[in-house]
């Protein structure tokens, strides 16, 4: 039997290199979201995610910390960050802060920062505004607990949970999970969306 030639060989390899660059590119862009700020999931931002299908706004309503009822539809013109966390939930807790920063530095008629408490009780969220100064969010409170679960879908079952709404209530994007909203990978993708939705 004859040894493979080097010439064989080096086709061999060739080819093999060649399958496995292909394999690289299209299970990058099977894997790949779609959504036009996906450049801007990056650093701090990594977990944002667009979601096919994405569910509608929830039309529930919230009690402002005023007392008030309201629906998000109440806010529509704006681009809305709407943020679902509880007290009793640790990467809230680390979180708040950093979306109090973020709406201190964008919160005007164009865009704002929504806290929508999943507490059992407004009181709690009162309390925790108070204790740790957030002076530049407005908190509200689902009384049902029900809004989040409505957007949450099949694949995020947990808090915190932040939905980017465009000036007409459809969603932009998604994080599940903690981030740091006060980081330049925020404000960049805030200001992304400020210009193009």
């Amino acid at each position: 039997m004859k040894a493979p030639s080097l010439k064989t060989g080096i086709l061999t390899v060739g080819a093999i290199g060649v399958l496995g660059i292909l394999y690289v590119i299209s299970s990058a862009l099977v894997s790949s979201t779609h959504g036009p700020l996906d450049s801007f999931a990056v650093g701090e931002m990594s977990e944002f995610r667009t979601v096919p299908e994405a569910p509608e706004q929830p039309r529930n309503t919230l009690i402002t910390g005023e007392g008030e009822e309201i629906t998000l539809a109440d806010k529509r013109g704006k681009l809305l960050l709407v943020n679902f966390w509880a007290t009793w939930c640790a990467p809230c807790v680390v979180e708040m802060p950093y979306l109090n920063e973020l709406q201190g530095a964008y919160g005007s008629d164009d865009f704002e920062v929504v806290t929508i408490s999943m507490d059992r009780r407004i009181e709690e969220p009162q309390a925790f505004f108070e204790e740790y100064e957030l002076d530049h969010l407005n908190f509200y409170f689902d009384p049902g607990m029900s809004i989040a679960f409505g957007v949450m879908g099949s694949a995020n079952r947990g808090l915190p949970l932040t939905i980017l709404y465009d000036r007409n209530g459809i969603e932009i994007g998604r994080v599940a999970g903690e981030a740091e909203w006060n980081s330049p990978e925020a404000y960049a993708l805030i200001e992304a969306a400020l210009e193009r939705y």
